[in-house]
């Protein structure tokens, strides 16, 4: 028998459990549900066992599960058919598990450091807080499109605005956007804000958190990925500005290095840089690297370098080759956060579909006065991957985003378990 990830051996003897008893289990499968009672003992090779006194049908399992020892091996299968996943590989149990107990971790660390947990709407009237393409809906009795959110920064910022000085949320956004690896549409974010701080203040407050979380999960600072190893230990993590990281790790063969001088260019040049980075850093970022100082032109809600206006007070936090956080210095000025906007709805008209939209409660909010903060937003599925050594997000996510099953393969099982 099998229950809470735990296997207890049944020893049924008719004597025991009596003609109807020893009937029923004689027409039970692999799979099905049954209820005992009786008392525990060890066999004679010590495995501990009970002696079934009276035996109970719970559920019938009307399909063939997986053959015993070789389990769910087909991966799109397993994907679908999770709840099979969860019965027949073990490994699969432990790894949610394990994305468990980072989320419980996670929200004690923030609990701990003063924040409250909110929950913010997840439709919006105008997507924002963030540069994605959005889901789109419509409610009926008011007439109108609304965006399944793409991030709530907007939101717990305008909570900043009313006092709340530190406040967090862990819920879901949806970017209409690519599938891969380390993308499904919809995902997991811990997100939170806190007020008289800046990115530096908030920076170090998410390293901690991260700290803290592989600790909870794992029982160590390391976790193996691939046939690499990430040391979480707070001395291992490095830091580099975006320009330092190009410069280090431009490829040879691509020709003579760009100087550092050579970033003051045009702002068109200057929004290709952090494509630049990616094309040419991020697959060095194993061991946790903190990447700062992004260009102004990829930043619309981030505070600028006062001795830098190209530049803002932004930062992203990487390993295991991809993002894994992001946060920056928030930007409360009203009137440069309009003119941001502006650009980025310039943006639109040239065909980015994910550029930033205007929202103008936004702004009348900002108007108020929001203090001066340091915002991030974590991405708990990738550090899910990353504490489980897990390959793909479909293993981190219970339910993961699949196209439809092909040839009607759901409906022809549907009619199979009716006849």
């Amino acid at each position: 028998m099998q229950q809470g990830g735990q296997k207890l051996q049944a020893y049924v003897k008719k004597d025991a459990v009596g003609e109807k008893g020893f009937e029923l289990y004689r027409l039970l499968d692999l799979g099905d549900h049954i209820g005992v009672k009786g008392y525990l003992f060890r066999t004679r090779t010590g495995e501990l066992t009970v002696h079934v006194e009276e035996i109970t049908f719970l559920s019938k399992d009307l399909r063939p599960l997986p053959e015993k020892w070789h389990g769910l091996t087909d991966v799109e299968l397993r994907y679908r058919q999770r709840y099979v996943d969860l019965v027949m590989n073990p490994e699969v149990r432990e790894v949610f598990l394990k994305r468990s107990k980072l989320v419980q971790s996670l929200r004690r660390y923030f609990d701990a450091q003063g924040f409250v947990e909110v929950e913010t709407p997840m439709m919006h009237p105008v997507a924002g807080g963030a540069v994605a393409k959005p889901f789109v809906t419509h409610h009926n009795t008011l007439d109108m499109n609304l965006f399944l959110r793409i991030a709530p920064e907007l939101y717990l910022k305008r909570l900043t605005v009313g006092g709340f000085d530190r406040v967090f949320e862990i819920n879901r956004n949806f970017r209409n956007e690519g599938i891969s690896f380390r993308h499904n549409p919809e995902f997991t974010m811990l997100e939170a804000y806190q007020a008289y701080t800046d990115y530096l203040g908030i920076m170090e407050t998410t390293q901690r958190s991260i700290e803290q979380a592989v600790k909870d999960v794992t029982g160590g600072t390391k976790t193996k990925w691939g046939q690499q190893e990430i040391d979480w230990s707070h001395e291992n993590w490095r830091r580099m500005t975006m320009r330092e990281a190009i410069l280090k790790f431009w490829p040879e063969q691509a020709g003579a290095k760009p100087q550092h001088s050579e970033f003051a260019a045009p702002d068109a040049v200057k929004s290709m840089v952090a494509d630049i980075f990616e094309a040419v850093a991020e697959e060095h970022l194993v061991q946790p690297m903190i990447i700062y100082e992004f260009p102004t032109a990829v930043s619309p809600l981030s505070k600028q370098k006062p001795d830098e206006p190209d530049w803002t007070e932004r930062f992203e936090m990487y390993s295991g080759q991809m993002e894994i956080a992001n946060g920056f210095s928030e930007l409360n000025d009203p009137e440069d956060q309009r003119q941001r906007f502006e650009g980025q709805l310039r943006e639109r008209e040239r065909g980015d579909e994910e550029a930033h939209q205007m929202d103008e409660d936004y702004l009348r909010a900002l108007s108020y006065g929001m203090p001066p903060a340091g915002g991030v937003g974590i991405g708990l599925d990738r550090l899910a991957m990353l504490f489980t050594n897990s390959q793909t997000i479909r293993d981190v996510i219970l339910f993961p985003q699949m196209r439809p099953e092909k040839g009607g393969e759901a409906a022809e099982d549907a009619e199979e378990a009716k006849g």
